[in-house]
């Protein structure tokens, strides 16, 4: 089994002259519950290398036991510093995708062609593909095998706008991840703030916020390796 984690390239908070990225636990705590269930995990990015962590998920109050595991397994290091080029990998080797967030797929990932075209092709090949937190933001342009938005009259979450509020980043985001995704006609079900939520519709998994991300991971894995 072999899954492909997409991460963001992108590290600059809007015109605030902050750093953001991914957020680590969103990226750690489902590397690990692929890890330890025996998937071989590949992480991806838009321009390859290392792509850039959100400083403030580095901070002593936001490390876990995943993110803790990671800072401490070479391996997965290694895996996370020698991220391959989007452009670079092919639906075909692998069984499903999956996009940790960070504030940082708003700006490049929600766009970018390379990305849309490669979750266009999981969902064509009938192959599970999920996001959570801000990653969400990466379904919204694509579009389904009847060429109308693949969330249009989806049961979808991502962070909340009420969540966005709450970390004072409303009007520095491009745009708030609700309102995008109920644009394009998703029904869209968000949990209390910052606790685990997880949508499941079909092979389209998606969770709300860093609290979803190892729950989000179980749910897609479900999907590969039904009970």
């Amino acid at each position: 089994m072999k899954i492909l984690m997409v991460v963001t390239s992108h590290d600059k908070l809007g015109d605030t002259g902050e750093k953001t990225g991914f957020w680590l636990e969103e990226l750690a705590a489902p590397y690990y519950v692929f890890h330890d269930a025996g998937v071989t995990v590949t992480i991806a990015s838009p321009r390859g290398g290392m792509p850039p962590v959100d400083p403030k998920s580095n901070l002593p109050e936001n490390e876990t036991e995943s993110t803790m595991r990671f800072k401490d397994d070479q391996a997965a290091q290694d895996d996370l510093a020698h991220s391959r080029r989007l452009r670079e990998v092919s639906v075909n080797d692998f069984d499903a995708i999956f996009y940790p967030g960070g504030h940082g797929p708003l700006w490049d990932l929600a766009l970018d062609t390379d990305s849309i075209a490669l979750i266009e092709a999981f969902v064509r090949a009938d192959k599970p593909v999920g996001a959570v937190c801000h990653a969400p933001a990466v379904l919204a342009d694509v579009k389904g095998p009847d060429g109308d938005f693949l969330v249009r009259g989806r049961h979808v979450t991502g962070f909340t706008n009420a969540e966005e509020e709450a970390v004072g980043l409303t009007d520095v985001v491009p745009f708030l991840l609700e309102d995008r995704l109920k644009e394009r006609g998703a029904t869209f079900r968000g949990g209390g703030d910052w606790a685990p939520h997880v949508e499941v519709d079909g092979k389209l998994v998606t969770g709300q916020n860093p609290a979803s991300s190892a729950p989000a991971a179980e749910a897609l894995l479900k999907l590969l390796k039904p009970s």
